[in-house]
């Protein structure tokens, strides 16, 4: 049976272009076809009549997921200036029928499942339609020469002039596919084929009286003369899988083709600028970039304005083009609005250019119950969805606050990013939170993928815990599960949690996983407690977890550590002890155990320099080590006996770091002085090999107290601070002794500062 396609209308467009939309729009007007193909798997016309609804507003996105694995999903995103949006809009209004025609997402899907699916031969190179005609129009730039061809040439104005453009456009692609085949793009001999199929199927229905509406490329294949045994020959044997469609929210900048999307624009923003301005789209453009900069504070009147559109407009004449594009308006606003400088310029590419416009989708659409519930909880905590990144602060001390909070911890434990933690600007109280919100259209496929653990995003998160806990492999991973749990107030998986906490804590004798296990459950009863959730059966697994650390830390630091593995656990000794510190309360006696294991580094002189540095220091900062024995224990660590490397280690671990240690020293003479006669002592061979140490411990330090460390030095060790005083050469406010007169006159403020912290501090 001959398969030569004759006589229906193919309007070759470009996907997301504004141009291409008018002229579909008014070829449609002139035709008036009788049904409507467009390009897209055709497991989405169930939800067509969807695009009617009031409650649909583009950017949407037709997503299609393999049913028994969600994650193997495919988009179809449509903006309000697509033409295949526009073409179905048509079809509803006019009340005929309107279908997709692209190979089958079960398909694609399938395909997309494959070990060497998307493979490209290294030869291969995929063509790029526009770009080829726009150099043989003397273009360099495909974008501009679109702009020039089709945007800014009025081809929507009448059906007869539209209907010319897409034949043009057709034959040059025709010429395109004679000289370079199917460009690389191997995948659409089978979608054409697939395509042909149905182009047969609406001929047999409404005779050639239908229009198709797909990628220009497309055109001359589905012109070609085939054979229906030719077509099936190329869709014999292509796997499949069950497929389930829905509409789901798209934005502007997903659009865009620097965020990845292979059939995207550079300019959303400016294209959904382009469609809608049916009159004087220069003027109307650069009066939203004059209202944007006057948002951020930046002086642009009127004149600016009129000024900017005389330039862009001049530009654009010298250039030879129609009408001023992007590329013109940019420049303008640049030398008219900007003052030549880039950095407003680009707010406008992020903010209009791109832009952050975030569709809606009516509640009919079908999706999984476990979106059905996050939506429900959206709306009733008033979190609504937003493309544009922003920040929320939240007081746990308020109920709606708490129960945002374990929302979005809930789904951070589902792998649904919506909300990521940040650092509070305003407060560092356990009782507040800050989260950065921003949703992305990927996250809907993560809501379908997380729905096979729940139909609710507390059932869910639940079942996620308990095999996450079963599956973890090392104690740390549960340590922090566990913490994840307390966030997200999920106490029916505490059981299953600490269950496995406890076999791996009963299993695990290496002190490194244990030290790096405690902090995270010392952080969970703290949470616990600040949230309201019983955590008792938590703190018991803690303090039998800080018991095996106080008995094996001791021997593990003298094992013959390396210099990394030595640094590592001084990492770990800080962790265990801020830990303690939380879990001090609960257990008086803990605190006690903890300090005569620091002792116990501190004394050892098999242990590394580095830790017992960290041990003398934490002892030093608890008041539980007098100032003469940690001059001792210097003393002790950088004799003529020690080694340079260990001596180094020791300064390293005592004063590095963020621990204050350049301020110890400044008000030390004694340690200062230590350490400088230890340093002009050490050979010049060895001295080079501790120096990037020292210079990373002594680097740290804020500029001013570098600045007296070297004036403290310039004196030399031998002089006393009061010397210093009676000779001016002291720094102004160091002495031996208390000046009552200074100390007297911060009293008010000091007072000031706890009266208002009590607030806080009973909170």
């Amino acid at each position: 049976m001959s398969a030569a396609l004759r006589g229906p209308l193919l309007l070759g467009v470009r996907h997301h272009g504004p141009g291409s939309a008018r002229a579909v729009r008014a070829a449609l007007d002139e035709a008036r076809p009788a049904a409507v193909l467009i390009e897209g798997p055709p497991e989405g016309d169930a939800l067509l009549e969807l695009a009617a609804d009031p409650g649909m507003r583009p950017p949407v996105a037709l997503l299609a997921h393999a049913a028994d694995d969600p994650g193997r999903a495919a988009f179809w995103p449509l903006a309000d200036f697509s033409p295949e949006w526009v073409a179905i809009r048509w079809a509803q209004e006019a009340g005929v029928p309107v279908r997709f025609m692209d190979l089958p997402a079960a398909h694609a899907l399938a395909a997309a499942g494959e070990p060497d699916a998307g493979h490209v031969e290294p030869d291969a190179v995929r063509l790029d339609p526009l770009a080829v005609l726009a150099k043989t129009a003397g273009y360099d730039d495909p974008e501009r020469w679109w702009e020039d061809v089709v945007e800014h040439r009025g081809t929507g104005g009448a059906g007869e002039e539209a209907l010319g453009a897409f034949e043009a456009l057709g034959e040059a692609m025709g010429a395109l596919r004679e000289t370079y085949g199917d460009g690389g793009h191997h995948r659409d001999l089978v979608r054409e084929a697939y395509m042909r199929q149905r182009m047969r199927a609406a001929r047999r229905e409404f005779g050639d009286g239908y229009a198709v509406v797909c990628g220009a490329w497309h055109v001359p294949a589905l012109r070609a003369k085939t054979t229906v045994a030719a077509d099936r020959a190329l869709l014999t044997g292509l796997a499949k899988v069950k497929v389930e469609t829905t509409w789901v929210p798209w934005t502007h900048r997903r659009l865009a083709r620097a965020g990845g999307y292979g059939a995207g624009i550079t300019s959303p923003g400016w294209y959904a600028h382009l469609f809608s301005a049916r009159d004087r789209p220069v003027e109307r453009w650069l009066t939203k970039v004059a209202g944007l900069l006057r948002e951020e504070d930046r002086q642009v009147s009127s004149a600016h304005v009129i000024e900017a559109v005389r330039l862009a407009e001049t530009l654009a004449a010298m250039r030879g083009r129609p009408l001023p594009g992007l590329t013109e308006t940019l420049e303008s606003v640049r030398a008219v609005m900007c003052d030549g400088s880039d950095i407003p310029l680009a707010l406008i590419e992020d903010r209009l250019v791109v832009g952050d416009v975030l569709g809606e989708v009516p509640d009919g659409a079908p999706v999984v119950p476990l979106q059905r519930d996050l939506t429900r909880q959206q709306r009733s905590l008033r979190l609504k969805a937003e493309a544009q990144e922003r920040e929320l602060e939240l007081d746990l001390r308020k109920d709606t606050d708490a129960t945002k909070s374990l929302l979005l911890h809930r789904l951070r434990l589902l792998g649904i990013g919506w909300g990521t933690p940040t650092a509070s600007r305003s407060s560092t109280g356990t009782f507040r939170e800050t989260w950065r919100l921003r949703w992305e259209p990927e996250l809907s496929v993560r809501v379908a993928e997380a729905g096979i653990w729940g139909t609710t995003v507390l059932a869910a998160a639940t079942a996620r815990a308990e095999a996450d806990a079963a599956a973890a492999e090392e104690l740390g991973e549960v340590t922090a599960l566990a913490e994840r749990c307390l966030l997200a107030g999920l106490s029916e998986a505490l059981p299953a949690v600490l269950r496995a906490l406890a076999d791996r804590a009963a299993l695990d004798t290496d002190v490194a996983r244990l030290a790096k296990a405690l902090p995270a459950l010392a952080r969970s009863l703290r949470y616990g407690d600040v949230r309201g959730t019983d955590a008792t059966a938590l703190g018991a697994v803690a303090a039998g977890l800080a018991e095996r650390i106080c008995v094996a830390l001791p021997p593990a630091c003298a094992a013959g550590l390396d210099a990394d593995a030595a640094a590592e656990l001084r990492g770990h000794v800080d962790g265990v002890h801020g830990a303690v510190g939380l879990l001090a309360d609960a257990d008086d006696g803990l605190r006690e155990r903890w300090s005569a294991v620091l002792r116990t580094l501190a004394d050892r002189d098999t242990v590394p320099g580095v830790i017992r540095g960290r041990a003398a220091r934490l002892l030093l900062d608890d008041g539980r080590l007098e100032a003469g024995e940690t001059a001792r224990l210097m003393g002790l660590a950088l004799s003529p006996a020690a080694s340079p490397a260990d001596a180094a280690g020791w300064i390293e671990g005592f004063a590095g770091g963020s621990s204050g240690g350049g301020t110890l020293l400044v008000h030390d003479d004694r340690l200062l002085g230590l350490i400088d006669t230890w340093l002009v002592g050490v050979p010049e061979r060895a001295f080079t090999d501790v120096l990037p140490l020292l210079r990373r411990t002594f680097g740290a330090y804020e500029p001013g107290v570098k600045r007296t460390l070297g004036e403290l030095v310039r004196r030399g060790p031998a002089a006393s601070a009061e010397a210093a005083r009676a000779t001016g050469s002291a720094p102004e406010g160091f002495a031996p002794d208390l000046d009552p007169e200074r100390a007297d006159a911060v009293t008010e403020l000091v007072r000031m500062l706890l009266a208002s912290s009590d607030g806080v501090a009973a909170a």
